[in-house]
Parts: structure tokens; sequence; C-alpha cells
């Protein structure tokens, strides 16, 4: 069980890595310029692509010579995952992560028939020909390189989303400029700045103070006071 877990943490990671690759690519075609910060996460993966590939892995792998059925549950079943990532991630933050309201034949903004087409080739691409390479080359490694790459990729994706969730929660964003817009670029580059501004003060503060503890009460009070200096610059701007 334990296995089956690490090995599925692998694919996930890979194919969020990928998912990230493909769509900085296709962002950054449109816009004509390089364009790296996509997705929720501050690290170059995007989780719905993982989901979706593992999605597609589990149910659909039988469909292998299938091609039609397999491109239209690919569709369904991806588009599915799209549509209720980008309205739980709504309620949360209230903010639109992606928006498609500027293409034909789009569902609320949310999912699109251009991307549908291309969650259907995808699906075939992965069942036909990446997980054949990729369960080659995963098969082949010791069952202690599986556990330890799984664990490794799992805590990588954990601390990614607690820091990201955290920071995001933290931010003052005036989410009136973004109602039914794509907002990833704006919320990634504050969530970027506000870290570097934590890590600047913490590296200074123990630079200053190196018996200084995290519990220390003193580097709580530091620390809130810290807090307070980044909501009056927030609120600043």
């Amino acid at each position: 069980m334990v296995y089956e877990l690490c090995y599925s943490m692998i694919l996930f990671f890979l194919y969020s890595v990928f998912g990230y690759v493909l769509e900085v690519i296709s962002v950054s075609t449109k816009e004509k310029k390089l364009e790296l910060s996509r997705g929720y996460l501050i690290g170059p993966y995007i989780p719905v692509f993982g989901f979706g590939a593992l999605i597609i892995t589990i149910f659909l792998s039988g469909y292998e010579n299938n091609i039609i059925t397999l491109f239209i549950l690919g569709m369904v079943y991806c588009c599915s995952l799209e549509y209720f990532t980008s309205y739980i991630m709504e309620k949360i933050f209230h903010l639109r992560w992606w928006d498609y309201a500027y293409r034909k034949y789009n569902l609320n903004g949310r999912i699109c028939l251009e991307t549908g087409v291309g969650f259907g080739v995808g699906a075939i691409c992965i069942v036909k020909v990446f997980n054949p390479f990729l369960f080659n080359i995963l098969d082949n490694l010791e069952r202690n390189t599986i556990y330890t790459l799984g664990l490794i990729f799992f805590i990588i994706i954990m601390c990614d989303f607690l820091l990201s969730t955290f920071t995001i929660i933290r931010l003052k964003i005036d989410t009136s400029k973004y109602i039914n817009k794509d907002a990833t670029l704006k919320v990634k580059r504050e969530v970027r700045e506000s870290i570097e501004k934590y890590m600047f003060f913490y590296k200074r503060l123990f630079k200053a103070f190196p018996t200084l503890s995290r519990d220390n009460i003193y580097f709580v009070k530091i620390r809130q006071l810290i807090d307070k200096i980044m909501k009056k610059e927030r609120k600043k701007k």
C-alpha cells in the first residue's frame, strides 16, 4: 500500500512539473514574453495537472486501444476536475486563478472547448506514450528509492502548499480588481515579495542572535513586531 502511494506520488509530481512547463510555454507564447508565475504554488509545478494525470492513469488505462473513448473521457474527466478546482479556489480565496471568458465555447470562464480538446489529446499521450515510458523507469528502481522519492516529493508539495496558503491568506489583496480575471501573476508576485521580506527579517534576526530559539518569548515578540510592520506596509500600498 505504501509502495503504491509513493509510486503515485512520484507520478503526480512529475506530471505536475510537466503541466507547469506546458502552461509556461502556452502563456509565454500568447504574451510574447517569458511568464514563469503560473499556478497556485510557488514552485515549478501545478498540482491540477498531476491529479488529472493520476485520474487518467487510474480510470482510463483500460481504454488504451479505444482512442475515441479515451479522448472523450479524458475531456470529461479533466474538464470536470478543472471546473471543480476553479470553483473551490475562488470560493476560498475570492480570486480566479485562470479565466477563459475571452475564449469561445467556455463555461463560466472556468473551462473551455480549446483546453478540453487539449485534455483529450493529453489523455491519449499519457496512456499510450508517457505512462509506458515512466513505468519502465520506475519499475526498474529499487523499492527504497521509490519510498525515498515519494516521501521527498510529498514533503516538497506539502511545505509549498502550506507556505503558499498561509502567505496568500495574510495578503490584503483588492479582489475587486480581479473579478472574472486571471489573478495568478499578481498573486504569485505578492506571495514571493512577502516571503522574501520574511526570509530577510528572520535571517537577519538569527544572524544577530544565533542562540535564539524560535520558541523563545523574545523571538515571538520580535516576530509579532515584524508582522505589524508588514501589515502597515501593505496598508500603505
